[in-house]
């Protein structure tokens, strides 16, 4: 990993992108993923205990979605990956192992249903997701048992319509280990990070959700997970294992965010706050081990103050 930090500060460097220091608000998590800004507080996911959870500005943590119940009976991994929101206000989250999108009814924590079985389009877990302002949400999958050591191959993003009808994204073809996945604000362009392609891939939609035409964005000096976008046009990635968070254009790299590994494996950002100018980063430490990881909780949130605007972008 020494060098791999070595090579992106030297990209970095390179670049000549702007660096900003974060600061720690808040630990004692699994792996946390996954961080969304809804209704002025931050939600992401503990993925190795099963929960969504929310984080305020004093650093309070409140568990709003509980999945543990799904355990009882069942070998399958819990972990829950990529969330939204429908537009009647319900929460639909991916359950990853057991490649269901479930809806949260809003009756308790643990009110979970299953909107949609991508079973037939996953061949092994499923993963992040965004949703659009019709409720109909893409869906990302690793493609291949990553936790078993498997070789990557390529998959496509699979997209549930409102109606809970699901298919795959056919014109734009398999992805090689799609993750991190977001909208424009003005909802005519898909944005994901292709991990093991080490690139950011954009892709148009068109004004009935379909998608089209992917072509490369930005290359990254070292693998892409989780994304958030900004209103100027940059998409910021999470390089878990490279020591930063940074900004990307078409013209390269132009913000860092040095996330030293004693802290932990930044895992992805958001923008957030107020003003959605605070880039929140979910850093973890165990990603293989799910039972040291909820055990240890060592996941922390951090957070820097940039001067990008998240608006109107989703998730």
């Amino acid at each position: 990993m020494t060098d791999v930090v070595a090579d992106t500060a030297a990209a970095v460097a390179a670049a000549g992108a702007r660096v900003i220091e974060p600061r720690k608000i808040a630990d004692g998590f699994s792996w946390p993923e996954c961080p969304r800004w809804h209704d002025g507080i931050l939600w992401f996911s503990d993925m190795y205990t099963a929960t969504l959870k929310t984080v305020d500005a004093e650093g309070n943590v409140a568990v709003v979605v509980d999945a543990t119940g799904r355990r009882a009976g069942t070998e399958v991994p819990i972990v829950l990956g990529g969330f939204g929101w429908l537009p009647d206000g319900r929460l639909i989250v991916t359950s990853m192992h057991e490649k269901l999108v479930l809806v949260h009814g809003g009756n308790g924590p643990d009110d979970l249903e299953v909107l949609a079985d991508l079973s037939a389009f996953s061949q092994a877990a499923i993963n992040d997701m965004v949703v659009d302002t019709e409720g109909r949400a893409y869906v990302t999958q690793l493609g291949f048992d990553l936790f078993a050591g498997e070789e990557p191959v390529p998959s496509p993003i699979i997209v549930v319509e409102p109606d809970g009808s699901a298919h795959t994204a056919d014109e734009v073809g398999p992805l090689l280990c799609a993750n991190g996945i977001a909208i424009s604000s003005d909802g005519t362009k898909v944005y994901t990070a292709e991990v093991m392609a080490q690139k950011l891939t954009v892709i148009d939609r068109a004004a009935d959700g379909s998608l089209s035409n992917p072509r490369l964005f930005a290359s990254c000096p070292f693998l892409p997970d989780g994304i958030g976008l900004d209103e100027e046009g940059g998409v910021w990635a999470a390089m878990p294992g490279s020591g930063y968070v940074a900004r990307f254009t078409e013209e390269g790299m132009t913000d860092a965010i040095p996330v030293p590994l004693e802290n932990g494996v930044a895992s992805a950002c958001l923008l957030g706050g107020p003003d959605r100018t605070t880039l929140y980063m979910t850093v973890g430490v165990e990603v293989f081990d799910f039972d040291k990881s909820a055990r240890e909780a060592l996941g922390t949130i951090w957070v820097a103050d940039v001067s990008s605007h998240g608006g109107d972008t989703r998730p």
